[in-house]
């Protein structure tokens, strides 16, 4: 079975629209202020709120939990994708909501697999990203073949650096714990506008493997 798709990083509501056309099956929200994706006020909370048909996630580092929850709530966010050094009870109390909770790692070879243990019960995925003090967005891949370390059953998003030169790359790992790809700054003409013909092509390769 084929990972599903997320495209992250997204702040202008055209752009936006454009995205949509390509049905992934999840669409990202980054509210890290650091971040050059960040959303700021491009985006009325309501307007958001109303798009369907795809999984909406809220990215946040090391927020405020009440925050988060506020931001879930204006938004009609299903999902958070948790990128700083949030503990498994700060995971656990956001499931306790009903949002879908995505706890992010960044891999290196000096990342110790065994951390992710406490997050068993309180994540529903992981996300493995390259690490990097900015938190993602870097557009650099880790070693894939670092994913050996990983014994979990849990299913993981996969982010760093997936491109379309590598998009195929990606799907022959071969995982079955492999549940989405995690599309960024690699399909951008500015950092958080998406170039759609670029992300159309790519898709294209990615449904005729």
């Amino acid at each position: 079975m084929k990972p599903k798709i997320k495209i992250c990083g997204l702040r202008d509501p055209e752009n936006i629209r454009g995205v949509l056309t390509l049905q992934p099956d999840y669409i990202g929200f980054i509210f890290y202020p650091a971040s050059k994706r960040f959303v700021g006020s491009a985006l009325e909370a309501t307007w958001v709120a109303q798009l369907a048909g795809v999984c909406k996630t809220g990215v946040f580092v090391d927020a405020d939990e009440q925050q988060v929850n506020s931001y879930v709530a204006q938004y009609g966010f299903q999902a958070v994708q948790l990128h700083g050094n949030e503990d498994a009870a700060y995971c656990a109390r956001l499931k306790q909501t009903g949002v879908t909770v995505i706890k992010a790692f960044g891999i290196d070879p000096r990342f110790d697999w065994a951390q992710l243990d406490e997050y068993e019960d309180a994540a529903e995925y992981y996300l493995f990203d390259t690490q990097s003090k900015q938190h993602g967005g870097t557009g650099t891949r880790f070693d894939w073949k670092l994913l050996e370390g990983y014994t979990s059953d849990k299913p993981f998003f996969l982010g760093g650096g997936i491109s379309t030169e590598n998009i195929r790359e990606a799907l022959e790992i071969g995982d079955s714990r492999l549940y989405a790809l995690d599309l960024n700054s690699k399909f951008e003409t500015a950092p958080g506008i998406k170039d759609i013909e670029l992300l159309k092509q790519t898709l294209q390769i990615f449904n005729d493997e």
